[in-house]
């Protein structure tokens, strides 16, 4: 493909775009691994009080488990709408969504006020804080994407993704913090809703600097041109995931592929290591939560570095890299965390959340650049949250119940040394993409109402 064509934009506008999808990102990524970490630490006493201590854990993870399941259904709603809307509208949605369903989950009752009823609320908020993510990602990183120049959007587009991170690291923050000035009974009596009800301020924040940036100039671009080609041949336009099927089928099923390892050694590392660490290991919460949350800061620092790396060299080799990392990792990883040292338990974390930047890091810009423009928020959505339900969303409650039937971390290793073998195949079957200029995409790629668009599908996959 041709060299890129599209003129960067002015860096102060670029700064604040990138700016308002790091702030939402960091947002609904906290709201949403807050859930994960409280899941491990006290919503198995709190919601399933009758269970023994790993099954009511398994239980908590299973409705941590529901929220993925919802986000492929996000990412076809928000994507379909993306796509025909713009991405702006789209992003403060998500973000309303999420943050109104987290706070409701800080005001929820519990089992020992309303019995059954009290999981059953906290699976539908769930549901609905997956199905928010899950139109989240793709507009937040498209947002980035189609308004920077290719020559740096690996690394521009990586700063969403360190949203994820800061997300963990604000989560864990807050929990390590009140576990620590706060006695077990009080955290488990009210503390635990603290961290919850303060989203209702982070929303805040977010939807201020999201509501004052531009949408995507590349999308209005396209939008327009669609809106000439409809108007001359008087024909309707089909949903943009049926388009995105018909052309970018391939390009799907890699980005799937690409997530299995990427997704999998991360909840592994970050959200199932909790259980691990307090049950097998014998260390404390507090313990095992300050190992999370250094390694986060370092995972946020690395994630930048790792997209700058794609710029250069390519998004394939830096994501290959961290496939091939995680896989060699995966027993030292839980051999350090057996020595119930903090400082082996720290570098475990760290050594691996690197390696899982930089599958993560190259992500977003390599995922977007699949995609031609008015189809890209279904086709990246679709790629990267349908994986989820297969790869994120049982990670740690398959980790938990391997822990629970053998007693012992090999068949987790295994598990997470399999993820990486898909992954290798994913990547090892997709093109480079880092040369691709996202408008050109977009003008070149076939109209899906035109009648030379079977013709063209070749060219543009």
């Amino acid at each position: 493909m041709a060299a890129p064509a599209s003129s960067p934009p002015a860096s102060s506008n670029l700064r604040r775009i990138v700016a308002a999808s790091l702030i939402g990102t960091t947002i609904e990524w906290y709201d949403f691994f807050l859930y994960g970490s409280a899941a491990a630490l006290v919503f198995n006493k709190l919601f399933f009080p009758e269970s023994d201590p790993l099954v009511g854990t398994l239980l908590s993870f299973l409705t941590y488990a529901v929220g993925f399941a919802a986000r492929p259904l996000g990412a076809l709603v928000f994507g379909h709408y993306g796509d025909r809307l713009g991405r702006k509208k789209l992003l403060v949605i998500s973000l309303l969504m999420m943050g109104g369903a987290t706070f409701a989950i800080g005001l929820l009752p519990t089992h020992a006020t309303v019995g059954a009823a009290a999981p059953v609320l906290l699976t539908v908020l769930r549901l609905v804080q997956g199905f928010a993510l899950g139109g989240e990602w793709g507009g937040a990183v498209l947002l980035v994407s189609e308004h920077g120049d290719a020559r740096r959007r690996g690394f521009w587009a990586s700063w969403p993704q360190t949203g994820a991170p800061a997300g963990q690291l604000l989560a864990t923050g807050v929990l390590s913090a009140l576990t620590a000035l706060m006695s077990d009974s009080a955290f488990g009596a009210w503390g635990w809703r603290i961290p919850f009800l303060l989203s209702g301020v982070l929303v805040l924040l977010g939807l201020w600097v999201r509501l004052s940036v531009d949408e995507s100039p590349v999308f209005k671009a396209a939008l327009a041109q669609a809106e000439a080609r409809r108007s001359a041949a008087g024909a309707t336009e089909k949903m943009p995931l049926v388009a995105v099927l018909r052309h970018h089928w391939r390009d799907v099923l890699i980005a799937m592929g690409a997530r299995m390892a990427e997704n999998i050694s991360y909840y592994v590392i970050t959200a199932f290591v909790l259980v691990y660490a307090t049950t097998a290991a014998d260390l404390s919460k507090q313990t095992a939560l300050n190992a999370v949350l250094i390694a986060s800061a370092v995972h946020f620092a690395v994630i930048p570095m790792w997209g700058a790396l794609s710029d250069r060299i390519g998004r394939r080799p830096v994501y290959l890299t961290g496939a091939i990392g995680v896989a060699v990792w995966a027993f030292p990883f839980f051999a350090l965390i057996d020595t119930s040292d903090f400082g082996n338990v720290l570098l475990a974390v760290t050594v691996g959340l690197v390696f899982h930047g930089a599958m993560y890091a190259p992500q977003a810009a390599f995922f977007s650049e699949m995609f031609a423009t008015r189809m890209r928020y279904s086709g990246a959505s679709i790629g990267a949250q349908f994986s989820s339900v297969a790869a994120g969303a049982p990670a740690p409650l398959i980790a938990t119940a391997l822990l629970a039937d053998y007693d012992s971390s090999t068949p987790i290793s295994l598990y997470v040394i399999a993820a990486a073998l898909i992954t290798l195949l994913a990547i090892g079957c997709a093109r480079e993409t880092r040369h691709r200029d996202l408008a050109d995409i977009g003008a070149t790629a076939p109209d899906p109402d035109g009648p030379k668009a079977r013709a063209a599908d070749t060219r543009t996959a």
